[in-house]
């Protein structure tokens, strides 16, 4: 079991090969020399990658979404003094490959709110953050644009953005 965790890609070694040409010491030596006898070393170093990044695929399609949620409820009082009209999706209506576009969407209402009402702090920058990291709208295909949906008010805007980033991040969960 702990076979995978004795071959990293390079490691420092003593040359133990009979007739090396190397001088003793400390010498770098590449992985598949050591482990040339070890095909059970490698098969576990390759399930071991392959479950790990499936796993991640899987599990973080939209990380940080509690983290946002808190910053969000750091800046609601602020942002409830705009009286900007929003385009907000419910999320009844949003279908689940479009969760994320939906989600782009509402974050991009919700900067330009920051920017109107002028807020800039550690908060809005978290938005902004949260909002950089978003995966990209490559599949978002059959998803209809944010100008689609109806426009409400900050109030309602918001608790559907709340519905929304609860749902995303039970599902991370």
């Amino acid at each position: 079991m702990t076979d995978f965790m004795t071959a990293p890609p390079l490691i420092l070694v003593q040359p133990t090969c009979p007739r090396d040409p190397r001088t003793n010491g400390v010498q770098l030596q590449s992985t598949c020399n050591l482990c040339r006898e070890s095909l059970k070393t490698q098969v576990w170093l390759c399930f071991l990658v392959l479950s790990f990044l499936s796993t991640f695929a899987c599990a973080a399609s939209v990380p940080g979404t509690a983290d946002v949620q808190i910053c969000l409820d750091e800046l609601k009082s602020t942002i409830q003094k705009s009286d900007a009209m929003l385009y907000a999706p419910s999320v009844n209506d949003v279908e689940e490959k479009c969760k994320i576009m939906s989600l782009r969407c509402y974050m991009l209402e919700l900067i330009m709110v920051l920017d109107e009402e002028e807020i800039f702090d550690n908060n809005a920058d978290c938005l902004m953050d949260f909002n950089d990291e978003l995966p990209p709208e490559a599949n978002s295909v059959g998803c209809p644009p944010c100008e689609a949906y109806s426009l409400k008010n900050i109030t309602t805007f918001l608790e559907r953005l709340e519905s929304l980033l609860q749902e995303m991040t039970s599902a991370n969960t």
